[in-house]
């Protein structure tokens, strides 16, 4: 019934399932690709003199993976391709020269054609009639290629020039796919609940292998290894086990659906060989050989986030098993309040001179996004969590302008050294120099980072561009609080103290005691967990299967990753804080019209000294606002924005 329930919310509640019509939408499209792939081949081969016999034998084809492979994409996603070509058809000249050509020659069909080659994986972006392709190249040393070529077979590796790591990387994508399908015991089961952990994943916010969090096939590894351990569970209590299994499971285990095999020289995901290995976070290990890390993006505070939603999954997959009615799919799918989860922000804005330099420029921005978190909390020795929204924000008042966020705030575990000022300005300044290394970059490409506050953000960034009122969190996380008939076992009452800047009162702070549902403050990505009484499954797996996942995900291989409790959030103590990547962007016809959110435009000075923010403890024997007998140090975290030097963009 819970399974049935599920399906259903899926389908008509969700809407995840595309109709007949845009399926033969599809194929009709990926029918005319291959067409094109084929008539490309030939005309290299006739341009490099080949006979004409020869000529009428070359041959590419084109293969799918990704979400349209495993049967799960919904409507509108777009299609993950695989060209493979002859040994006399480079990646530079014949994938991103001629055929880019070709493709800008059809602008009746094929739309939004960006290149992208700087990525992991090389890659052709484009709409064809309204679908949207990535297109990646992968090389073979072969004259012709075959029809029935088959790539799941290692062998077809060897046909891989030596050192040619992007074509063993374009297959790695196909192979996986084909994988992970013949390693399932039941393909229908696999593909229900992984729909539901993607629909979950982007509600959440963490679906974006780019922003740092977890992308399509990582999600499908990790769903399908919960399927092997639960081989005879339905999809409902997939997703329950799902999230038990991963809010025990100790990081930086790696996760395997097979053994790592070594074979054809390639090298594989190895931490005691390989130095590089050993600092990945979270390795989702591909099964297909040779076998790699796909989830090596994530840093420290993307998987501090995901982690907090593992747990957040999980308790409500404990009340509703439960029987508690307060709880069910639509609870576990609810949107994460990005905009009201934090008080500090990161604004990346963008601009261009048109559409396709546009296009180019955000994509390229995008994928940069994740060494500005590195940058911070390398800079700050983790002082700081940086949470990347997936996605950015386009301002429908200026031509061509867009706008990334990234929310921060203060990492508990971090000890704390009193008055020890953080300087951001030299993150911000090697991440710019970084974006505009861009070898594509042309006039008017730029790009700015600001410091806003929360009361402050864009309200183009919220639906319609009306701002919403402030609420309680009415859905999971007051409800959480509330005393459950079926919990045992004690649940907090939420009580804060926020500190609020007015902005207007000279830097004075006003203090208001907020109670219970008025104005809980967001930011702690970590609620408390509602206890439940043991669940009663619907459906019986493999006891000892099921006691094998409970072992495993708890295997003290590595020192458990410590979880905060609750993670303050950061507080203004003086004047808004001003611009501190402002640059000279007057040149700029769009960037212009920029202002900075404290209305105050770029600031000409080398360095901003003034405007500090602190990030202040709860660990204090006498409250702050209290006048205590004696002088009482204020352990505090200055956070020096500084702002650029002008030109620096």
């Amino acid at each position: 019934m819970k399974s049935n329930e599920l399906e259903r919310y899926l389908r008509n509640d969700a809407g995840l399932y595309e109709c007949r019509e845009e399926s033969l939408i599809r194929e009709e499209v990926l029918g005319r690709l291959d067409e094109i792939v084929k008539q490309w081949v030939k005309a290299i081969s006739r341009g490099k003199g080949f006979d004409e016999e020869f000529v009428e034998e070359a041959n590419a084809k084109v293969f799918t993976f990704g979400s349209y492979r495993l049967g799960v994409h919904s409507p509108g996603a777009d299609i993950d391709t695989l060209c493979v070509g002859p040994a006399y058809v480079t990646r530079e000249e014949g994938f991103f020269g001629e055929l880019y050509k070709m493709l800008s020659e059809m602008p009746e069909e094929v739309t939004e054609l960006n290149p992208v080659h700087d990525a992991h994986v090389p890659v052709l972006k484009f709409k064809f009639n309204g679908v949207s392709i990535d297109l990646v190249y992968a090389r073979l040393s072969l004259p012709v290629i075959p029809e029935d070529l088959d790539l799941s077979q290692d062998s077809i590796l060897q046909h891989v020039s030596a050192g040619d790591e992007q074509t063993v990387r374009s297959l790695n994508g196909c192979r996986v796919t084909d994988r992970i399908l013949k390693l399932v015991p039941n393909i229908q089961t696999f593909r229900t609940t992984l729909r539901c952990i993607r629909l979950w994943a982007k509600h959440r916010g963490v679906y974006s292998n780019v922003a740092g969090f977890l992308g399509g096939i990582n999600w499908a590894l990790l769903v399908a290894f919960i399927c092997q351990l639960y081989p005879n569970a339905l999809p409902s209590l997939l997703v329950s086990r799902f999230f038990r299994v991963y809010t025990q499971w100790r990081w930086p285990n790696p996760v395997l659906l097979c053994p790592i095999k070594e074979g054809l020289g390639l090298q594989v995901w190895d931490p005691r060989r390989n130095v590089r290995d050993r600092y990945h976070l979270m390795p989702i290990i591909t099964p297909a050989y040779p076998s790699m890390n796909s989830s090596y993006n994530v840093s420290q505070s993307t998987l501090c986030i995901m982690l907090g939603e593992f747990q957040r999954g999980n308790d409500i997959c404990k009340a509703m098993e439960a029987e508690n009615k307060d709880f069910d799919w639509g609870t576990l799918f609810e949107s994460y309040a990005f905009f009201d989860a934090y008080k500090n922000y990161l604004q990346i804005d963008i601009c261009a001179g048109g559409a396709d330099d546009f296009r180019k420029w955000k994509g390229w921005v995008e994928s940069r996004i994740r060494q500005l978190t590195l940058k911070v909390e390398n800079e700050t020795g983790g002082m700081l969590q940086c949470h990347p929204h997936p996605g950015d924000f386009p301002d429908k008042t200026l031509p061509y302008h867009s706008s990334f966020f990234m929310g921060l705030q203060r990492t508990q575990q971090v000890p704390v050294k009193g008055g020890e000022p953080v300087h951001l300005g030299r993150c911000v300044d090697e991440f710019k120099w970084a974006v505009n290394a861009y070898t594509s970059r042309k006039t008017g490409m730029d790009i700015r980072v600001s410091h806003v506050k929360r009361r402050d953000i864009p309200n183009f960034v919220f639906p319609g561009g009306i701002r919403r009122l402030r609420t309680s969190k009415a859905t999971w996380e007051r409800r959480q609080r509330s005393p459950q008939p079926e919990a045992s076992g004690d649940i907090a009452q939420c009580q804060s103290k926020t500190t609020v800047l007015d902005g207007t009162d000279g830097g004075q702070k006003r203090k208001r005691q907020e109670n219970g549902d008025a104005e809980t403050d967001s930011s702690s990505r970590h609620p408390k967990s509602v206890r439940c009484n043991p669940p009663i499954n619907t459906v019986v797996a493999d006891a000892s299967i099921s006691k094998q996942a409970e072992k495993l995900a708890r295997e003290p291989h590595v020192p458990d990753q410590v979880l905060p409790k609750e993670l303050d959030e950061l507080e203004d103590d003086r004047d808004q804080v001003k611009d501190f990547a402002g640059g000279n962007m007057k040149d700029s016809h769009t960037m212009g019209a920029i202002k900075s959110n404290n209305g105050a435009g770029p600031s000409t000075a080398c360095s901003y000294i003034g405007d500090l923010e602190e990030l202040e403890f709860n660990e204090l024997k006498v409250p702050y606002y209290q006048t205590p007998s004696e002088p009482v140090a204020k352990p505090i975290i200055r956070v020096n924005f500084i702002t650029l030097a002008s030109g620096t963009c």
